[in-house]
């Protein structure tokens, strides 16, 4: 059960990791990446950022991409959130393909 600070800063985490997505993707033509929960530890030193990317044949390339380039999303990150984080948690991305997982259910049904 996650505390009331865990939430916010869950939250915080997410929309300002959604910004820094959003930016990137401008470059990028054609991809699309969401940010659809993150989760943050109780000592506040992890973040896990479950993101969902379009299309999604791309994903593990994105999530690739994303992990190598994780120091400077923590950067950027740390930019945004230093006047209300006292420390930045670690950033662990994972893809999120519940999406993909209802669509199959939906054909599955339809058949």
């Amino acid at each position: 059960m996650d505390s009331t600070r865990q939430n916010k800063i869950s939250r915080l985490i997410q929309k300002e990791l959604s910004d820094i997505f959003l930016k990137m993707t401008k470059e990028t033509r054609g991809i699309m990446v969401s940010v659809s929960v993150v989760r943050v530890s109780p000592d506040l030193g992890i973040a896990k950022a479950y993101l969902s990317v379009f299309p999604s044949e791309r994903g593990g390339e994105v999530i690739e991409h994303l992990t190598n380039n994780t120091k400077a999303i923590r950067y950027e990150l740390g930019n945004r959130v230093r006047h209300q984080l006292r420390i930045i948690p670690e950033l662990r991305f994972y893809l999120d393909d519940s999406l993909d997982y209802i669509e199959h259910i939906d054909n599955l049904l339809k058949d």
